[in-house]
This record gives C-alpha cells, sequence and structure tokens, in this order.
C-alpha cells in the first residue's frame, strides 16, 4: 500500500515536471539567467567604478552612502523583475506601498526631512569628515556624515549628533573648507609712542614665526584709538591644521619685538599717593 503511494506521487511529479519544463519554459529561464546575470555584472562595475573615484572628489564617507544606496537600488530592482517574471502583478504592489508610504510619511516627518536634507549635505560637499564645523551654538570635528544626522565631536570629545535639517536650516561654518586660515591679532601701543616706529617693529614679527605664510603676505595696519593707546592690527596666513602654534608663535613673537623695540604695551595701572600729616 505504501509503495503505490509513493509511486502514484513520483509519477504526479515527474507529469508535473514534463509539463512546466516546455521549450518555452526552458528559453524564458535562460532569458532570465542570462538578464540576471547582466544586471549582476552592471551592479558590479558601478561599485568598483565608486571605489576608484579619488578621493580629492568624493570623500570616503559620501562613498560609503553612495554604496549603500546603489546596493539597496540593486535589490530593489532584482526582487521587482523576479516577481514580474513569477507573474506577480507589481500595480498591486505598488499602490500597496503608496499607501504605505504616505503612512510612514506622515508618522515621520523628522525623519524623511532629516533624509532628503542628508542628501542635499551630501551632494553639497560643504563638509567631510574631519573638518571642524560650527552649527548653531555646536561647534566639533565631524566624524560621521549619514543620512539622518552629522555626529562631531567637540574640542572637549563630547559626542554632538547635528540632524541634517539643521544643517540645511541654519548658517554653517567650515573652518576647515580650506587649507590655508587668516588671523588677526590686535595689539595696543602708548600714545607716547610714534606710530610709524611701532609699525615697522610690529612687521619684523612674523619672521620669528616658522609656520605663517610668505604668500599670502602678512598685512598690518593701524584701526584707531583705543581707551589706554593706539590700536595696531597684524594679520596672518598659515596652514589650517597649524592653528594653535600660530597663534602661540604670534603672540610670543609680538612681544618679542616690542619689548626690543623698548615698546610698552599699555595695561591698567593704579598710581597711590601717600599724604602725611
Amino acid at each position: 500500500m505504501f509503495k503505490l503511494k509513493t509511486k502514484e506521487k513520483f509519477d504526479s511529479f515527474i507529469k508535473w515536471v514534463k509539463d512546466f519544463v516546455t521549450w518555452e519554459t526552458l528559453f524564458k529561464m535562460i532569458g532570465v539567467a542570462v538578464i540576471l546575470l547582466a544586471m549582476w555584472i552592471i551592479y558590479r562595475l558601478i561599485l568598483r567604478r565608486i571605489r576608484k573615484i579619488p578621493a580629492e572628489k568624493m570623500s570616503a564617507q559620501r562613498s560609503l552612502i553612495i554604496t549603500k544606496i546603489t546596493n539597496y537600488a540593486f535589490y530593489i530592482i532584482l526582487i521587482m523583475y523576479v516577481l514580474s517574471v513569477f507573474g506577480v502583478k507589481l500595480s498591486a504592489i505598488w499602490g500597496a506601498a503608496g499607501v504605505a508610504g504616505v503612512a510612514l510619511a506622515f508618522a515621520a516627518q523628522t525623519s524623511v526631512s532629516n533624509i532628503i536634507s542628508g542628501i542635499f549635505v551630501i551632494s553639497e560637499k560643504a563638509l567631510k569628515v574631519g573638518d571642524l564645523i560650527t552649527v548653531g551654538n555646536e561647534s566639533g570635528i565631524v566624524d560621521d556624515i549619514g543620512l539622518l544626522s552629522v555626529k562631531v565631536h567637540t574640542l572637549d570629545n563630547q559626542m554632538v549628533r547635528i540632524p541634517n535639517s539643521a544643517i540645511i536650516n541654519t548658517n554653517l561654518r567650515n573652518t576647515s573648507y580650506f587649507s590655508q586660515r587668516r588671523m588677526t591679532i590686535s595689539c595696543s601701543v602708548g600714545y607716547e609712542i610714534d606710530l610709524s616706529f611701532a609699525l615697522e617693529a610690529l612687521k619684523k614679527a612674523p619672521e620669528y614665526c616658522s609656520v605663517v605664510l610668505k604668500d599670502p603676505a602678512p598685512a598690518f595696519w593701524i584701526d584707531g584709538f583705543g581707551t589706554s593707546g593706539m590700536n595696531l592690527v597684524m594679520a596672518i596666513w598659515f596652514e589650517a591644521a597649524n592653528f594653535l602654534e600660530a597663534k602661540n608663535q604670534a603672540f610670543i613673537a609680538i612681544k618679542r619685538v616690542f619689548d626690543e623695540a623698548k615698546i610698552e604695551i599699555p595695561y591698567n595701572k593704579i598710581d597711590v599717593k601717600i599724604y602725611s600729616k
């Protein structure tokens, strides 16, 4: 009895295979296999092309995000194609996806806004990993650029997550965008000091600063009257990575050239007079 049922099932399976595997079905399966192979080759070529883009044209973070988007797009297209081959009506799926998408958009408006803003942030190339940025009251060095937010760490090593919508809707200051920066330092000299002499002395300060650039050249000018003296200004250029060193060297150099020229920097003094009876 058992052998008879097994034979019937086997015969039924063979009949189904013969009915299914026709020349038409065989050619269709071969065509599907060829198309899937072609899609896979194109997908791999696109990924390889993305990875070969030079770092100066696309940062590693931006390349990673584009790779993820390409992966999602490929698998969605692949699934939709396979479903269409097996006779699944895609119009019904797209309709259901549209309804679900509208409901999801209302439920997650903030996230959707951040994703759209993230696409603009990435395409604008206004910042990259390692840049020192300021958004509103938050400043820090960029660690990660995502579709939802940008993560930075502050100079005192605290992690701050900045939503992409905040970056789009407010002013972004990128201190590291250009390789060179300028620093403007103001200092005072007493009213009794000859201004031409003081200005010539100040012009010697950059000579003692190893990180100060000669091109663009430093600039010097008289900025006006101060409370206790005349205000002089020195503007110097340096590589952005040398900010702290340039600042330290500049102040040390100004003090040095003023000391050598016997120029006193004004400061508050208290005169005490003692009267004796």
